[in-house]
């Protein structure tokens, strides 16, 4: 089967737009945590989310939806924690990502039968997106992209030095907890994607290639904007071509793209 071939079923075109979408998405999200230095919350909250997907099975409910609740409810309890309970953010991290895992392999075990599409979550697998989901990551980038472009500056402000941004009188708070909300329902919906285990490449390794070449933030979201929509097409294609996991084959050449532009960097350096 070639790749034009797979451009007659509907549910590859389905993944084509999904990982359209969800790496301009993550891209965005992306710059914003590497330039607040947020990678670990991100690592907090992904595994937090097996809390909700674990309890969403064993109450029935719709595992995605809970792994939201519990998305938004570990990232604000992250900041709340940090800020009202004088406790190190990377402290707050780790009860957040304990707890998390700690509530999913709970209720993972007590759901009776087998839990179904739980590889789907661990690992991902981008080919079972449905139409409804299509629209939800459709209406999410919306959203992202809509709030990024009314306060971009607010947004740069508090992304690289939060205490400035306070004292010049920016919504700090404001700014911090809707990227926090963003930042976690991003997660959920990229788990979908790349899964748990892989969803920490796609939110940095674009923003860590674009970081070696860009200092100013909006030519690095645009660069890792473009280095993950071309890895996730080719990893999309070429996985479904060869009959390969995507979601690894996406990381895998994301993973290359930063090696060697890392090298490229380096080999100019030195000259």
């Amino acid at each position: 089967m070639t790749m034009l071939d797979l451009l007659d079923y509907p549910f590859f075109v389905r993944a084509l737009w999904a990982v359209v979408l969800i790496a301009v998405s993550a891209a965005m999200i992306g710059t914003y945590i590497i330039t607040r230095r947020l990678v670990a919350i991100s690592g907090g909250i992904t595994h937090a989310c097996f809390g909700g997907l674990g309890l969403g099975y064993f109450l029935g409910i719709n595992p995605v939806a809970m792994a939201a609740v519990f998305a938004v409810g570990s990232s604000i309890g992250v900041e709340w924690m940090s800020r009202r309970l004088n406790l190190r953010e990377d402290s707050a991290i780790a009860v957040i990502w304990a707890l998390g895992m700690a509530i999913g392999v709970l209720f993972v075990f007590l759901s009776p039968g087998y839990v179904p599409e739980l590889n789907s979550f661990l690992f991902g697998n981008i080919l079972t997106i449905s139409t409804a989901d299509l629209w939800t990551f459709g209406v999410f980038t919306v959203l992202l992209t809509s709030f990024f472009l009314w306060k971009y500056r607010q947004i740069v402000a508090c992304a690289f030095d939060r205490d400035f941004a306070r004292v010049t009188g920016l919504p700090v708070r404001f700014i911090t907890y809707t990227m926090t909300v963003f930042v976690a329902v991003c997660i959920v919906l990229t788990i979908r994607l790349v899964g748990v285990m892989l969803l920490m490449s796609m939110l940095s390794l674009p923003m860590m290639t674009a970081e070696i070449f860009c200092r100013s933030f909006g030519r690095m979201m645009i660069v890792s904007v473009c280095v993950s929509v071309a890895a996730s097409l080719a990893g999309l294609l070429v996985g479904s071509a060869v009959d390969v996991p995507c979601s690894a084959f996406i990381v895998l050449l994301m993973s290359g793209i930063f090696i060697v532009a890392k090298i490229i960097k380096s080999f100019f350096k030195n000259r």
